[in-house]
C-alpha cells in the first residue's frame, strides 16, 4: 500500500525545487517517458521524475567518454549516494537535487530502492563490455536496466485493492520492462554498433547471418536482417502480451501512464517490423500526434479493459 501522500503545502521549498530539476531533466532527456508520466497525479509524476533523473545519471556514466576505470569509480560513488538515500541520510538542503528528490520520493512511496542497485549492476556490465550469447543471458542484463525500473515504478503506482492476480504484479512489471528494453535494443542497433556495443544474442545473430555486426546503413552482405528483426519483434510482442496483464491491477491514471509508455514502444515495434532496415539508417520515432493518440487511449482505459477481457477468456 502507498503511504498517505503529502499535500503541496507540506512539501518544503527545497524539495519542490529538487523535483522541478528532475522534471526538467526528464522532459529534456526522455520524451517518451515524460509523455507517459504526465498522465499521473502530481506526487507520483514527481516521484517518477526523480527515479528517471537518478537512472539517467547512471546511464550517462555508462554511455559517456570517460575511461572505464573512471566510469567504475563514478558508478561506485553513485551506489554510495543510493546507500545514503536508503539510510535516510540526505538532508533537504543537500546540494544534489536528484538525491533530495529521490530521498523524498522514497519516504512517500514504498519504492524498492534495490532496483536502482540492479540498474548500476547493468551499467557495470556495459562498462565491462559484456556480450550475450543467448536470450537467457541478455535477459539478465535487461532485467537489471529495465525490468528493475518496472518494479521500481510499481512501488509508486501501487495496486488496486482486491485486484485479481495481484501477487504477480511485480513479475508483470518486470516483463514489461524487458519488452521495452528489447524494443530499445532493436531501435538502437546502429547507434550501439557505432559505440562498439552489441546487445542482440550472438546465437540469434549467427542464425540470421548477422554476426559481422551493423556498422553501416545496410545489413551485412548475405544476411537475413529482416528475418532477425522479425524474430526479435515476435519475442518482444510476447513479452508485451504477458506484461500488459499488469494494467487491470492499477488505478486508472497509473494504468494510463503504463499503457501510454508501453503503447508508444509497441507502435515503434510496428514501424520497425514494417521496415526493418530503417533502424540501420537512423533512430525510428513516432510523431507527436501519434503519441497523443496513444496517451488518450491509455487514459480512456481501453487497453486495460482489453487485457482484462483477454485474461477472463483464458481463465474460462
Amino acid at each position: 500500500m502507498i503511504r498517505a501522500v503529502e499535500s503541496e503545502a507540506n512539501v518544503s521549498a527545497p524539495v519542490l525545487a529538487a523535483y522541478s530539476y528532475c522534471e526538467a531533466v526528464t522532459g529534456q532527456q526522455a520524451r517518451n517517458f515524460a509523455y507517459g508520466i504526465r498522465l499521473l497525479p502530481t506526487p507520483k509524476r514527481r516521484a517518477m521524475s526523480a527515479l528517471y533523473a537518478f537512472s539517467r545519471r547512471v546511464d550517462d556514466i555508462g554511455d559517456g567518454e570517460l575511461a572505464d576505470d573512471v566510469k567504475a569509480t563514478r558508478l561506485d560513488e553513485t551506489r554510495a549516494l543510493l546507500a545514503r538515500v536508503r539510510a535516510g541520510e540526505v538532508a533537504e538542503d543537500d546540494t544534489d537535487p536528484v538525491a533530495v528528490a529521490l530521498d523524498h520520493a522514497a519516504r512517500v512511496f514504498p519504492i524498492p530502492l534495490g532496483g536502482l542497485d540492479e540498474l548500476i549492476d547493468g551499467v557495470q556490465m556495459d562498462v565491462r563490455g559484456e556480450t550475450y550469447e543467448t536470450w537467457d543471458d541478455l535477459k539478465v542484463y535487461c532485467r537489471c536496466v529495465a525490468g528493475a525500473i518496472g518494479r521500481l515504478s510499481l512501488g509508486m503506482f501501487g495496486t488496486e485493492p482486491g485486484a485479481r492476480g495481484v501477487e504477480r504484479a511485480s513479475e508483470y512489471a518486470d516483463t514489461l520492462g524487458l519488452a521495452l528494453q528489447l524494443t530499445n535494443i532493436l531501435r538502437d542497433v546502429r547507434e550501439d554498433a557505432e559505440g562498439g556495443r552489441t546487445y542482440l544474442p550472438a546465437d540469434d545473430l549467427a542464425k540470421f547471418g548477422c554476426s559481422a555486426g551493423f556498422n553501416g546503413p545496410t545489413p551485412p552482405e548475405g544476411s537475413d536482417f529482416a528475418g532477425l528483426v522479425h524474430f526479435e519483434v515476435r519475442r518482444a510482442r510476447a513479452l508485451f502480451a504477458e506484461g500488459y496483464q499488469l494494467l487491470p491491477m492499477l488505478d486508472r491514471r497509473s494504468g494510463a501512464c503504463v499503457a501510454a509508455m508501453a503503447g508508444i514502444y509497441r507502435r515503434l515495434l510496428d514501424r520497425i517490423e514494417r521496415e526493418p532496415e530503417a533502424v540501420l539508417r537512423g533512430r525510428v520515432s513516432l510523431p507527436g500526434h501519434e503519441k497523443a493518440y496513444v496517451a488518450v487511449r491509455g487514459l480512456s482505459g481501453l487497453d486495460a479493459r482489453h487485457v482484462a477481457r483477454q485474461t477472463v477468456r483464458r481463465r474460462a
